[in-house]
C-alpha cells in the first residue's frame, strides 16, 4: 500500500490538513501556519510527502520527508 502524502488547503476561513484520496479532513486550524506546521509533523512521522496549496487551491509547494524513489542525480 501506497502512503498517502499530506494536503494542507483553504477551506472556508479556516486551513485543514486532507490525506490524498480522502474527502474529510484531518483536522482543521484557524491559521495556514498552524495547519502547515501539524501537517509537516505527521508527514515526517508518516514519511511522506507534504502538498501545500494557497488560498486559489493551485499546489503552491511541495515538501518531501520520505525515501524519495526518484532522487536527483548528483551532478559531479
Amino acid at each position: 500500500m501506497s502512503r498517502k502524502s499530506q494536503h494542507v488547503v483553504h477551506r472556508g476561513r479556516s486551513w485543514a490538513i486532507r490525506s490524498s484520496g480522502s474527502s474529510r479532513s484531518t483536522k482543521v486550524y484557524d491559521t495556514q501556519r498552524e495547519a502547515i506546521e501539524a501537517a509537516r509533523r505527521i508527514a515526517r512521522n508518516q514519511e511522506t510527502e507534504l502538498v501545500i496549496h494557497g488560498r486559489d487551491g493551485r499546489i503552491r509547494e511541495k515538501r518531501s520527508y520520505g525515501e524519495d524513489p526518484f532522487p536527483p542525480r548528483d551532478r559531479r
